[in-house]
């Protein structure tokens, strides 16, 4: 079969190839997290700061929902990108049809979860009652969703294992513009407050869903899957479940310590709250270029893996360490600088804004360490390491459950552990990662 629209990156300089393939994804990433803070951006300024603490408050609850739908995702992509790597084109056919029928089921299996256990999740966060109805509702909008997020991500997740992060890009370009005119129509014309921007958020995500899915099927061979390819394939939904299940039990166990930290940031009020969910979105966006990077070194591991290159994994590692190193020190800068400027674009109470200008100051420091989670963590990823995936959740929980509570009840700290408590998890996970790589386990696995 041709490899038509896709693209191996077994070949040619690691640095060139990861630039070319995170480029795009940046884009992409950065344009999703702009529609993002315009959502916050329009509820904190033209609904009000409790509407703001109120989508705050549902953040880390709907990544736990989400969690699943994210890991199967990275999971086929995995595979199909060692299969790629490997030249089995016939296995990449089975891995994407079986990888979405596995996306699907699982996906609404936790949208309706979520639907159903929302209020009684938010309760028991101790979320302040002058927020409560708002949270319940948002949170609920966004499980609905959950299938359209995850029918992207799945597409995304396949087109990027075949070296393509160009297409998953446009149709988020447009995807982030539908957000933006249905944010102003729902929230500022009808008046539709918090529904109205989650309602903007799962449209526009089923839009970006729709217009990747319907790309695929006409321009990448291998989404042409042949009829006897479409069988349900045990043995690949188990490796797609085996390779993913452990990347979503580390998302959930990110999302369970970061639901820890909000209870304890509840537990400060709403203003505490605003300022932590401001500080939340400046860091998704400052995330990105890790994100992205990570998507790469993903990609181009899972195929230097399939096609035995262990040197070459080697090496895209160390073009990663070198970006981290470069953009944290700019952000460090940028965050010292800057940070009640950067938090005003998000709300215009004062004390709001000097309690995360304060905030982005703390973690700022941490930026390095938050990057090589991301470099270490893709090249094990890639490499079909499944273990330390769950690892890496164990670390976050460890961090952010075992300081959140000691640092804040310290007098002369107070609520300003919150985010010490992230910076120090951050690190805390950093350092294992980092450590993980370096015992060279993960060049022993792969396909078989």
């Amino acid at each position: 079969m041709e490899r038509q629209a896709v693209y191996s990156m077994t070949e040619g300089s690691p640095a060139r190839l990861l630039l070319k393939f995170t480029l795009p994804m940046l884009i992409g990433n950065l344009f999703q997290q702009f529609y993002n803070m315009v959502d916050s951006i329009v509820v904190g300024r033209f609904v009000g700061a409790n509407a703001l603490a109120s989508v705050g408050a549902t953040g880390s609850l709907n990544f736990l929902f989400f969690a699943m739908s994210f890991g199967i995702s990275a999971g086929v992509g995995v595979v199909v990108s060692q299969y790629f790597g490997a030249d089995r084109m016939d296995m990449v056919e089975k891995s994407i049809i079986n990888g979405m029928y596995l996306l699907a089921g699982v996906s609404i299996v936790m949208g309706v979860v979520g639907i159903l256990s929302a209020r009684w999740v938010l309760t028991m966060l101790d979320t302040p009652a002058v927020i409560l109805e708002d949270a319940v509702i948002y949170m609920r909008v966004s499980c609905a969703g959950i299938l359209a997020i995850a029918a992207y991500n799945g597409v995304a997740s396949v087109l990027r294992a075949l070296g393509d992060s160009k297409t998953p890009l446009y149709f988020m370009v447009v995807a982030c513009f539908i957000n933006i005119g249905l944010d102003l129509l729902f929230v500022i014309g009808l008046k539709w407050s918090v529904f109205g921007v989650a309602l903007a958020t799962v449209i526009a995500q089923l839009s970006a869903a729709l217009g990747a899915l319907i790309y695929a099927l006409y321009k990448i061979p291998c989404f042409h899957v042949k009829k006897e390819n479409q069988a349900v394939r045990m043995d690949i939904i188990v490796r797609c479940f085996t390779l993913g299940l452990p990347i979503a039990l580390q998302n959930a166990l990110i999302a369970f310590s970061c639901i820890f930290l909000q209870r304890v940031v509840n537990g400060f009020g709403e203003n505490v709250v605003a300022a932590n969910t401001a500080l939340g979105r400046i860091e998704q966006l400052v995330q990105q270029p890790y994100t992205s990077l990570g998507a790469a070194i993903t990609t181009f591991t899972g195929q230097n893996i399939g096609a035995g290159k262990i040197d070459r994994v080697r090496q895209g590692y160390r073009v990663g360490l070198f970006s981290v190193v470069v953009f944290s020190i700019v952000m460090l800068l940028v965050c010292q600088l800057f940070g009640g400027q950067i938090v005003g674009i998000f709300v215009t109470d004062p004390e709001v804004i000097a309690i995360g200008a304060k905030g982005l100051s703390i973690t700022s420091c941490f930026y390095f360490f938050l990057g090589m989670i991301y470099v270490a963590r893709s090249v094990l990823n890639g490499a079909g390491d499944a273990l330390y995936a769950m690892v890496n959740g164990l670390m976050e929980v460890v961090g952010r459950v075992g300081l959140a509570v000691p640092l804040t009840r310290i007098s002369w700290i107070g609520m300003w552990g919150v985010f010490l408590t992230t910076g120090l998890t951050w690190t805390l996970t950093g350092i294992v990662s980092m450590a993980r790589y370096h015992k060279g386990k993960w060049a022993f696995k792969g396909i078989s």
